[in-house]
């Protein structure tokens, strides 16, 4: 559940945070997965060794190699009683890598993602399009779920059908956007065939990634839609989108939400 102090959290009490959900993770796979386990024991590691964040260099890395050689459901750590959503990679490089998600996780990914939507320039009362793939890949259904936490009103286009995503932006008039930077680019140059201006639609900001992209194309989408165009990270083996995300105001590197996700 959304605690409001977190994002405002000292940062001793942030930090103590950290380290009890940091234990709790390293408590439950070294009891309930094989490979974790036999990875700690072959570093001499038991759970209780844990005793600072800065212990966290002390542990193994995860590998995408590790998830493709237990696929599919090898690193799960509950039972599959417990597993309410399956999502994986794309799998262009052989067998994808599978996830498994909890209620729990559930819950609180679409909260970390209804934390980015307002970073970015989200508001509860906003019409928002998403133009991310659904399915197996993470960041269409991930950013529907934390707009439907923000409260916002979502138009879940997914991604393709060019000319039916410019129908609803001209007819719905979103304040919001969420896509791949590449395919915004696509749905502009079909608006111009059609006699449309992109400047002119209702889009306020764009949360864009799951590619790469650089400063030019956030230039570039700025000026073709008269939008801010903010920067969302994450991916499947930790959670999906809301891992960090741009700022509206500033634009000058990611946030992390501190309270799930820390490195030292």
């Amino acid at each position: 559940m959304y605690n409001p102090l977190i994002e405002t959290m000292q940062r001793k009490e942030m930090e103590s945070l950290q380290l009890d959900r940091l234990r709790s993770t390293v408590k439950n796979v070294y009891e309930n997965v094989p490979f974790y386990r036999k990875k700690f024991e072959e570093l001499g590691i038991k759970p209780e060794d844990i005793q600072s964040l800065e212990d966290l260099t002390k542990l193994p890395f995860t590998i995408k190699k590790n998830l493709r050689d237990h696929y599919p459901f090898g690193l799960f750590a509950v039972s599959q009683e417990e597993v309410v959503r399956i999502h994986g990679s794309s799998g262009t490089s052989g067998k994808p890598t599978i996830v498994g998600y909890t209620a729990e996780d559930i819950e609180m990914w679409a909260e970390v993602v209804a934390r980015s939507i307002v970073a970015a320039g989200g508001k509860k009362e906003d019409i928002f399009h998403n133009a991310y793939g659904y399915g197996l890949f993470t960041g269409g259904i991930g950013l529907h779920y934390g707009a439907e936490v923000l409260g916002a009103t979502v138009v879940p286009m997914s991604g393709g059908n060019t000319e039916r995503q410019i129908t609803l932006i001209e007819d719905f008039k979103p304040r919001g956007i969420c896509g791949t930077p590449s395919y915004m680019l696509n749905i502009a140059e079909k608006m111009k065939e059609k006699g449309i201006d992109p400047r002119q639609s209702s889009m306020e900001y764009g949360i864009f990634g799951a590619e790469p992209w650089s400063e030019e194309m956030r230039k570039r989408l700025e000026q073709t839609f008269h939008l801010k165009a903010v920067d969302i990270y994450g991916l499947s083996e930790i959670i999906g989108p809301g891992v960090s995300v741009e700022c509206y105001e500033a634009q000058n590197g990611l946030h992390v939400q501190e309270d799930h996700f820390t490195s030292r």
